[in-house]
């Protein structure tokens, strides 16, 4: 089983709502919203889908037009909440997104789907995760709500070229990662690519905490099994490395207004020669990167940020179900699941056999390794409505020098406590 990417690269396409005043099913056309770029491994396979859906479903259009990510993530309760849903849309998993539109009635449950269908089978159990959703929001239990076709993690991306031009060894372990970036800042090099303004400070930050964590830890912190205390020996950690790896250059203090957009074309155009972030960039690395490049899991962690990938959600008010279900039908197929992993994406149901590009085979194994210790961490910013801007922002300060790691988790704790159901 494998899992791919997840979203916020480049031109992110979304589906259209169109005109939907005429109250009714016509049954003549799927509205389709999704943000992935025309060259991710989603956008290839999703394209693909549009043109089997249109073939198995004569008569019937797919309408789309282009949106954002972050568009989505401001604007969903609003439009969900109008005559002007979609039929069908991509949208982000965890509690504080896909879990809080099932808490507030404006998703379909797509239970008997999942059962009738078979896709209750083809996911394992840490990808589904994120599919089911209590009476209160919180995934990993009750109904299904969602469907993934593709899982995503976080690796590092790192430029062979520049580390060979340098004399750098390739990392295999932690302090070997430091040590090649102190290399890098001796030739007056950031060695890190980074986004102050959105997820990826974030992301660094959270993975220096998990590589202290285990399993009860996460569980904690997302589930809510237990009590999360931002001043534990493993956020600490994270907090303190983080504003350390700032002070020493691993990570520019200008790069506190950047987006990952600017992060990834940094890596991209060889400026950067390293970058922590998402599988979701694999295809488009793949397609643009005109250097030897390679990936590897985070070293000495046995945790790093990944899940299922984004879900497909049918809105409470979409007109047209059945032609939706019908479209995620078609997304799990073996045929758009092996186009998925050849061209970079992390399938959840393909056939290995069908996957033959060896690049792709080396990110579905590393997929794979971490599935088997159960090391997919979700994201830091799931937990609580509204936590992803809190993070970002007290992130960006410590980018800038004008918060300490105290301030941060105290930050931090008082925004998750507040979020946090009261037990």
């Amino acid at each position: 089983m494998a899992t791919a990417a997840a979203v916020l690269s480049g031109a992110l396409l979304l589906a259209s709502c169109g005109d939907s005043d005429s109250g009714g099913s016509d049954g003549k056309t799927l509205k389709l919203w999704h943000y992935e770029g025309p060259d991710s491994a989603m956008g290839v396979a999703w394209n693909a889908a549009i043109k089997e859906f249109e073939k198995t479903h004569p008569g019937v259009k797919v309408e789309f037009e282009e949106k954002g990510f972050e568009q989505i993530q401001k604007t969903a309760p609003m439009v969900l909440n109008s005559d002007d849903a979609p039929d069908l849309m991509e949208y982000n998993k965890g509690n504080a997104t896909a879990g809080l539109l099932s808490k507030q009635g404006l998703l379909t449950d797509l239970s008997a789907e999942a059962t009738k269908r078979g896709w209750d089978k083809k996911l394992s159990s840490g990808v589904r995760t994120t599919s089911q959703y209590d009476t209160n929001g919180v995934m990993g239990s009750g109904k299904w709500y969602g469907i993934p076709n593709y899982a995503e993690y976080t690796m590092v991306f790192y430029n062979k070229d520049l580390f060979k031009k340098y004399g750098i060894q390739e990392p295999t372990t932690f302090d070997e990662l430091t040590a090649a970036m102190d290399k890098f800042v001796d030739e007056g090099i950031t060695p890190l690519a980074n986004a102050g303004a959105e997820y990826m400070a974030g992301q660094y930050l959270y993975q220096l905490a998990l590589s202290k964590a285990d399993r009860a830890w996460v569980d904690s912190y997302q589930l809510y099994k237990g009590k999360t205390d931002f001043h534990d020996a493993a956020w600490t950690y994270g907090a303190e490395t983080f504003a350390d790896w700032v002070k020493k250059g691993y990570i520019s203090k200008k790069s506190s207004g950047t987006k990952a957009e600017d992060a990834g074309v940094s890596f991209i155009q060889g400026k950067s020669p390293i970058l922590f972030s998402g599988s979701w960039w694999y295809g488009r690395f793949a397609a643009e990167n005109t250097f030897d490049w390679g990936t590897f899991l985070w070293p000495d962690s046995d945790m790093t940020a990944g899940s299922g990938g984004n879900l497909w959600v049918v809105p409470k008010g979409a007109k047209n179900k059945e032609l939706a279900y019908d479209f995620i039908d078609i997304t799990m197929s073996k045929k758009i699941q092996n186009l998925l992993g050849n061209k970079g994406g992390v399938p959840v149901a393909a056939d290995p056999a069908g996957i033959t590009d060896p690049q792709a085979k080396a990110l579905i194994a590393n997929f794979n390794t971490l599935s088997e210790r159960d090391g997919l961490a979700f994201y830091p910013d799931w937990p609580v409505p509204g936590f992803y801007d809190v993070l970002v922002s007290e992130t960006q300060k410590l980018i800038t020098g004008s918060a300490k790691p105290e301030a941060y988790l105290d930050a931090v704790q008082e925004a998750y406590d507040k979020g946090a159901p009261k037990t």
